[in-house]
């Protein structure tokens, strides 16, 4: 992301929250805000900066709301040219990007809504961009955003206007898609790349938002601290080639020493500040994995404690499925095996076939190995999966 794009990004909920306090209209003052942040990316890197790059973009996107509502083309262009001489005085409140994020995941909308919304309204992504980044054709993207604007409209939810109790019932759908979203860039769940780093990067950012403004949620804070501690390892997720590079054969030389120092101070200071949520401990297992010199000296014993707490905690699918994986490195891989076999819920998933084909070859049952990487190989979306799935299965056999 270049320092442009970074810059416009932060502006992009400050430019929003100051039109939707002023016009109360948020679908068409985010598509304002939008068009004045792809005009400020054409004009801003051959005129230069303006003085005021805030009230620049609040005058474009003010005066373009304006004439939407007028239905005066004409005089867009010619407006859109004078921007930099006259610029409005704006007022910038503290708290308006958590202001969108909570009027993003309205309890209206879909979860795939809430993502793509949050992405477009409080990231300032381009619809071209999320679509991009979830592989879905842009018009489909733009139809999602435009019901999801039509949705919160429609339920009459206005900007800023939110109880402290439905801000309370709201914190938990703010942190679910923003950890959806840091998921989706560090896992990619289907297409070329085993890595989307925008999406990994927004991710971050706004929570890093979020928890700045709420520093006495301690599962705010653990989420930051989950996100810094996997971000952490990023380096060496994958080869150059992109192939991907599971966490024990990582080179840990290669790990950002920087953000495992934050993420564990963070996890820290969370764990003795209140109720132990699934975002702390998920946080507190990553640190237990990156504070871990090799692959070898990890403390597994403590990770299966954490998930033990974690399934009492948040009990599902996918916590069963990690816990299994914690038993087989604590107990040996046939107890592991055993605790495979009682996981509900992630049928025709491709990660129970491919723990399973690690638990089995490290049991040395190498044909059963072979079988379920192939099958794990076959159900996975992600390219860079497959191929890595696929070249286990032949490493072990023909």
């Amino acid at each position: 992301m270049t320092s442009l794009e970074a810059a416009l990004r932060e502006y992009a909920p400050q430019v929003l929250g100051i039109l939707v306090r002023r016009h109360g209209q948020f679908d068409a003052c985010e598509d304002a805000t939008q068009e004045a942040l792809l005009a400020a990316a054409r004009q801003w890197p051959a005129e230069g900066l303006p003085e005021s790059p805030l009230s620049w973009l609040v005058t474009v996107a003010n005066r373009r709301l304006i004439d939407e509502i007028r239905s005066e083309s004409a005089r867009r262009k010619r407006e859109e040219s004078s921007a930099l001489l006259e610029v409005d005085p704006v007022t910038v409140e503290s708290d308006d990007a958590l202001d969108l994020l909570f009027l993003c995941c309205h309890p209206a909308l879909s979860e795939p809504s809430q993502i793509a919304l949050t992405l477009r309204a409080v990231g300032g992504l381009t619809t071209a961009e999320i679509a991009s980044a979830f592989l879905v054709p842009e018009a489909t993207m733009a139809q999602r955003i435009s019901r999801a604007k039509a949705t919160i409209r429609a339920a009459g939810a206005r900007f800023g206007e939110l109880a402290d109790s439905d801000r309370t019932e709201r914190l938990g759908a703010v942190q679910r898609v923003l950890y959806l979203v840091f998921n989706e860039g560090y896992t990619a769940s289907s297409g070329a790349d085993a890595l989307r780093t925008d999406l990994t990067t927004e991710a971050i950012r706004l929570t890093r938002m979020l928890a700045a403004t709420l520093p006495a949620e301690p599962e705010v804070t653990g989420l930051l601290a989950l996100m810094l501690l996997t971000d952490a390892r990023r380096a060496a997720r994958a080869t150059g080639e992109g192939e991907l590079v599971p966490l024990a054969e990582q080179d840990r030389d290669l790990w950002n020493a920087d953000r495992i120092a934050e993420g564990i101070a963070l996890v820290t200071r969370a764990l003795g500040s209140g109720p132990v949520g699934p975002y702390q401990l998920q946080a507190a297992i990553a640190a237990v994995h990156d504070e871990a010199a090799s692959a070898e000296e990890t403390d597994w014993p403590q990770v299966l404690a954490l998930y033990e707490v974690l399934s009492r905690v948040q009990p599902g699918p996918v916590v069963a499925l990690n816990r299994a994986v914690a038993v087989a490195m604590v107990h040996g891989p046939r107890a592991g095996l055993a605790e495979l076999g009682s996981v509900e819920g992630l049928e025709g998933s491709h990660r129970v076939h491919a723990v399973r084909a690690h638990l089995l070859e490290l049991a040395g049952e190498r044909e059963a190995a072979v079988s379920a990487y192939r099958e794990a190989a076959r159900l996975s979306r992600s390219i860079p999966e497959q191929r890595y799935l696929a070249l286990r299965a032949a490493s072990l056999g023909p």
